[in-house]
């Protein structure tokens, strides 16, 4: 008896917030580094995106790659781009930063995909709060909790596509003479 073993699918999330130069490329930094130094064994494709098109083509908030680079996170090559409507058929989840942009998110998505559009803490497991507020016009201390936000429902994450993956694998599990 053999057992043969599928390689593991690459689950592929985009992140989403308004201009995409705050709150998810903040996501995208954290998640992406968390997943290579916590869980290496997951295949993720990471990205990020904004509802509205005022930064593209910009890098992130100067305070933000500030913030993310004292917790060891580069989002300095990162760049602004606007959701299009082919990512609801690239990605498997687009995690919005909070209900206006949920609600935008829905508004895009074709009907067969609108179900891929979530609430990135709720999606996470967040029972406390549903929105990553938005630290544009914040202080320091506000791209500080959008971290702290982030870095929890980034691990919550990646424990469910591991547990997710594990029974995958078991499942993927073949047996031939």
């Amino acid at each position: 008896m053999t057992i043969h073993k599928t390689p593991p699918s690459e689950t592929r999330i985009l992140f989403v917030c308004m201009g995409n130069i705050c709150r998810s490329p903040s996501a995208e930094a954290v998640l992406r580094e968390l997943a290579r130094r916590e869980f290496p064994q997951l295949r993720l494709a990471i990205d990020s995106a904004g509802t509205h098109g005022y930064h593209i083509g910009e890098p992130p908030d100067p305070r933000s790659i500030e913030a993310g680079r004292a917790r060891g996170y580069d989002l300095a090559p990162l760049r602004a781009r606007q959701v299009a409507r082919e990512d609801f058929t690239r990605f498997d989840w687009l995690l919005a930063m909070d209900e206006a942009n949920l609600s935008r998110l829905h508004h895009l998505a074709p009907r067969e995909s609108v179900n891929r559009a979530r609430l990135f803490l709720e999606f996470a497991g967040e029972s406390v709060r549903a929105d990553v507020p938005d630290p544009y016009d914040g202080g320091p201390e506000d791209f500080e909790l959008v971290l702290d936000l982030l870095e929890s429902a980034s691990r919550r994450l990646l424990l469910r596509l591991a547990a997710s993956t594990k029974s995958d694998d078991d499942i993927r599990l073949r047996f031939s003479n």
